[in-house]
């Protein structure tokens, strides 16, 4: 028996009753946007992020265009990203006419160093957005302390991190917003695409509200040019169901990635993740790094175990930013070529993989 890297149904049979129940909720209701479904889920999902507001839009990229659109950052305006990200993070600032400004990682966590980030501010700064990536929350402390110093805006980008926790805290609601993605691999996954917008400002969630629907509050009548990002009734209503069991699931990933460090703390090839004192990680990914990353991945396929890399190009150095192609940035250029992701997720059997590794014990050295 192989163990794919990612296996999205068995969530759908486990929970099949509740999700059948709220598919036919909605297609009975004869209400598909914008709708009982969505309200209930902004505000169960609110009160989860510890945040005032959510507003469910159409996709994780869309939540941070919206959500920099919503504090006024355009053309002319400089945003400070992580350079070790899913190109999204970068994307949403290139779409509302911003310039992306890249700062390496912190080589033992992946995420932005927050260390890096003053000495990259300049008169055109307007935000930062740190991401929580692989499920590891974000130094946001000292973020937010340097952004208020310079008066700069925070947008979490949370895609990875449902239900993390910084320093006993939520990711969602450090910053002055936050962008979620409910994309169907993440900790909190629809059916289909879908985001959410967290705040505790109300006139960003009504500027976010307005936007995401044509740039109308009533109908027919627009007060600026908006978009069509809107999470529908029926993966409002899926989500529902995942919020209602995403802590047991994220307690999950958390005995498997338990296990891959017990199992693989002191292997001489291999780097595991390091989890600071004060973060507690849901481990949407559980990556490790290995000087060479393609034999090991192509052994551990042999056995069945399907891996992943996350990322193995670089925003900087893809085609879509070839004003960057040229810039150095050799801490994340080292980790792309080395990081390999292994199963991880609430239905993976880690007895039976473990069964495998030890197998492929070779493989461990």
């Amino acid at each position: 028996m192989n163990v794919p890297f990612l296996e999205l149904k068995p969530a759908y049979l486990e929970l099949k009753e509740e999700f059948d129940a709220a598919y036919h909720r909605v297609m009975n209701s004869g209400w598909y946007l914008l709708g009982q479904e969505l309200e209930a889920f902004e505000g169960e999902y609110a009160t989860y992020c510890e945040a005032e507001h959510c507003i469910g839009v159409a996709s994780g990229l869309d939540a941070l265009v919206l959500g920099l659109r919503a504090f006024g950052i355009g053309p002319g305006d400089e945003v400070i990203v992580p350079s070790h990200t899913f190109v999204a993070t970068w994307l949403a600032v290139s779409q509302v006419g911003a310039v992306p400004v890249p700062i390496e990682p912190d080589l033992q966590t992946y995420n932005i160093d927050a260390n890096r980030i003053e000495a990259a501010i300049s008169p055109q700064t307007r935000a930062i957005i740190p991401v929580h990536l692989y499920g590891q929350p974000a130094d946001m402390d000292q973020i937010m302390q340097i952004a208020d110093q310079h008066n700069l805006v925070v947008i979490e980008d949370a895609a990875q991190a449902q239900g993390a926790l910084y320093k006993g805290r939520k990711t969602g609601s450090l910053g002055h917003a936050a962008a979620h993605s409910f994309y169907p691999g993440k900790n909190l996954g629809a059916f289909a695409d879908g985001g959410a917008v967290t705040t505790t400002d109300s006139s960003i969630a009504d500027r976010v509200r307005i936007l995401r629907n044509y740039g109308s509050k009533i109908k027919y009548h627009y007060e600026e040019a908006g978009f069509n990002s809107r999470l529908d009734e029926l993966q409002a209503a899926f989500l529902r169901v995942r919020l209602a069991n995403l802590d047991e699931w994220n307690g999950r990933r958390q005995q498997v990635a338990a296990a891959y460090t017990d199992l693989l703390t002191g292997s001489p090839s291999i780097t595991l993740p390091t989890v600071p004192t004060w973060a507690n990680p849901v481990w949407h990914l559980y990556v490790i790094r290995v000087l060479n990353r393609d034999r090991m991945q192509s052994q551990l396929a042999e056995v069945g175990i399907g891996t992943q890399i996350h990322y193995p190009i670089p925003a900087h150095k893809t085609k879509a930013y070839p004003q960057f192609n040229a810039a150095s940035q050799p801490i994340t250029e080292s980790i792309s070529e080395t990081c390999l992701s292994l199963p991880i997720g609430p239905h993976v059997d880690i007895d039976y993989v473990i069964e495998l590794l030890k197998k492929k014990g070779d493989v461990l050295c």
